[in-house]
């Protein structure tokens, strides 16, 4: 583990070649939780500040942090975790064996008692050759009783302790699971902020004016759909499969890179996981190769094999998109297969065109049931 956060920590100083490494260093005193809050707070300020190249890069670095921070703290608690079942494994064993011990021991006396039956004070009287012969065994019985009791009690705590020290580490496996599962997430994470880096220095070629020109690449995009929907033009009723367009390159080269459908869906104006509405279906997704995506009834607005560039989310590219607090708000996709485009739904097409920067960008969307509507930009 130490080898491979060693590793983290190199690949991020390398990734600094281009910008001086600007980050704040008021976190580095301190440890653990204290610092995690630190690099918290000090994102939480980034992100609100960030408006330029150089306070993206540092917000960045410091995510960068965090998650490394992260990574030890989690890293901490599963040695920890798997101390603590190690030792629960042996105080279970030995409980075991005492709670064997133990009920062996009150077997044998139950036995012993068994044999003896029950004796009588007349019996014991008639058998006494005297006062003192007749306490002292009327005493034994007496001792021989309550030290089986005795042992009852103990047979009942020693399997009650058993059962909780199972229970509790049962539990223990459980939180160990779990943490393990949150590695993982963690490394993922720190990845996806070394990438991001990579691809911002990469795309901005570490130019802020460059950095400020995507800025509003992003939010001229925003601002044509969001002019759209005030000025479209209403086609008509379709029906689900209908085809409604061609895949384009409409905005290039102010607001497009590439022939792509930019698909979203938002519900009542707030933008939603476009995923969750369409139906499950294997694609290619770029980043993560082939996935199955989709959890809803919907078609997919194109046919198969479909590719997908950019999901719905916090993506290497989704910095740009500061209106929408870093969400890539659609899923950029395009097909091997025809450039048609599908309603994947029953609703009502829109049309326009707007623009968007110096460019111009083509948009269709569909109204459908419950406050629903389907975007579909850059088509030709």
């Amino acid at each position: 583990m130490k080898k491979i956060l060693t590793a983290f920590f190199l690949v991020i100083t390398l990734l600094n070649f281009t910008l001086k490494n600007s980050y704040s260093a008021e976190c580095d005193n301190k440890n653990g939780t204290e610092r995690i809050n630190c690099l918290e707070q000090l994102i939480t300020q980034g992100q609100q500040q960030a408006n330029n190249l150089d306070s993206e890069i540092r917000l960045l670095d410091n995510k960068g942090r965090l998650a490394e921070s992260q990574i030890i703290e989690t890293e901490t608690k599963i040695e920890s975790t798997q101390k603590e079942l190690e030792v629960l494994g042996d105080r279970i064993e030995g409980l075991d064996e005492s709670l064997d011990y133990i009920s062996r021991l009150l077997l044998e006396k139950i036995v012993q008692s068994y044999k003896q039956r029950e004796t009588s004070l007349f019996t014991l009287l008639f058998n006494s050759n005297n006062t003192s012969e007749l306490l002292s065994k009327i005493k034994y019985v007496k001792t021989s009783r309550d030290n089986n009791q005795r042992l009852l009690i103990q047979v009942q705590e020693a399997k009650s302790n058993f059962e909780e020290q199972k229970t509790l580490r049962e539990e223990k496996k459980v939180e160990l699971d779990q943490l393990e599962i949150q590695l993982i997430y963690q490394k993922k994470l720190l990845d996806q902020q070394i990438s991001q880096k990579e691809i911002i220095l990469k795309d901005t070629q570490s130019n802020n004016s460059r950095y400020k020109q995507l800025l509003q690449q992003a939010l001229s995009e925003y601002q044509a759909v969001q002019q759209a929907i005030a000025t479209g033009s209403k086609i008509g009723p379709v029906k689900k499969g209908d085809p409604i367009a061609l895949v384009g390159n409409s905005g290039y080269p102010s607001c497009s890179t590439g022939a792509h459908l930019h698909f979203e869906v938002r519900q009542n104006g707030t933008w939603i996981n476009a995923e969750n509405y369409l139906s499950s279906k294997a694609v290619n997704d770029e980043q993560n190769g082939s996935t199955n995506l989709g959890g809803g009834s919907w078609d997919w607005p194109l046919s198969d094999p479909i590719i997908i560039s950019q999901r719905y989310g916090i993506t290497p590219w989704s910095w740009r998109y500061k209106y929408s607090n870093g969400i890539h708000t659609g899923i950029d996709m395009w097909s091997k297969g025809s450039d048609v485009i599908r309603a994947p739904a029953d609703g009502i097409l829109y049309s326009s065109s707007q623009g968007c920067g110096s460019s111009i960008i083509n948009i269709k969307y569909i109204e459908h049931e419950n406050g629903l509507v389907s975007f579909y930009l850059h088509v030709q």
